[in-house]
């Protein structure tokens, strides 16, 4: 992309604080509404949404290149922040109190007609839907989970830098450590008939870093088994591996009741109560049949 349309801004970055400015604009188009020769169009990052107006009596110019423009064209768009009427005024949007009076559009990429409609997903069946996965992780709460899956292993590993922790990372190509499942095999090119296998978990490499001396260490880590799906395990998943020397049971619980704390208030702005209800192993099993009961209705 020309230096000349690198956006200066994310759309939610801009408010009524910047009324009067000179912006330029890099997003998807999320919407767009023809009202009696004035065009209007939802543009969307990832950030969120901002309304902007092709005014032909502002300038008709960028007014009859937007009437092309069609759900999901990627473009670029140059002009001016204004104030929204009040009675155009969107409380659900952050720039519900401002719009963009474009001044230049430059279309950067123009997109078929869609196989279904972002708003409405909900009627997709998930088989289309992860045909198109592009489009699905173009929806708002699809990238909210990705964003607070980031906020989250930030989050885990500030409080894991902060008490004494080393973030090490394990080979994935390795030797078989058979657990409860089946491992999954990769083909030696160098050793004929010859195979890796990709770990279940980091057992065999947890066990000589800490012989080694590593007496506290993380790692954020993908874990590997071929086995059929059930409802709470996947082929691949990632798990955050915690290893302590030194310890007893009471300082690893006390401490992942920290980073549990830690994480619900950094990213979900929830407040929790410490220490966590315990329960022994013999009780639960006596009392539910499961060493995980879900307490938080009548089981």
């Amino acid at each position: 992309m020309e230096s000349q349309w690198m956006r200066t801004h994310k759309n939610t970055d801009i408010n009524e604080k910047n009324i009067g400015q000179k912006v330029i604009l890099n997003g998807w188009v999320h919407r767009r509404r023809d009202h009696g020769g004035i065009i209007f169009v939802d543009l969307r990052d990832i950030s969120g949404i901002v309304q902007l107006v092709f005014d032909p009596a502002y300038n008709s110019n960028p007014h009859q290149e937007a009437d092309e423009l069609r759900n999901e064209f990627v473009i670029a768009v140059e002009g001016v922040i204004k104030p929204r009427t009040p009675e155009n005024i969107n409380p659900n949007l952050k720039t519900g109190k401002i719009e963009v009076f474009i001044d230049k559009l430059n279309i950067l990429n123009r997109s078929d007609a869609l196989p279904f409609m972002l708003d409405d997903f909900h009627k997709v069946s998930e088989e289309t839907r992860l045909k198109y996965r592009f489009l699905d992780l173009r929806r708002p709460n699809m990238q909210d989970n990705l964003i607070k899956r980031a906020k989250i292993s930030r989050s885990a590993r500030n409080f894991l830098d902060n008490n004494g922790f080393i973030d090490l990372e394990t080979p994935i190509l390795t030797k078989s450590t058979p657990e409860g499942a089946r491992d999954f095999l990769v083909p030696s090119r160098l050793q004929e008939g010859g195979f890796y296998a990709l770990p279940q978990s980091p057992q065999l490499f947890k066990q000589i870093l800490m012989v080694s001396g590593m007496d506290r260490y993380y790692q954020i880590v993908k874990c590997f088994r071929d086995e059929d799906l059930r409802a709470d395990r996947q082929p691949e998943f990632t798990q955050i591996d915690i290893e302590l020397s030194f310890c007893d049971q009471q300082t690893i619980m006390s401490l992942m009741e920290k980073m549990m704390q830690g994480i619900l208030k950094e990213v979900y702005g929830i407040n929790i109560n410490l220490p966590f209800r315990q329960m022994p192993h013999a009780t639960a099993m006596d009392k539910y049949g499961s060493d995980k009961p879900d307490l938080r209705f009548g089981l």
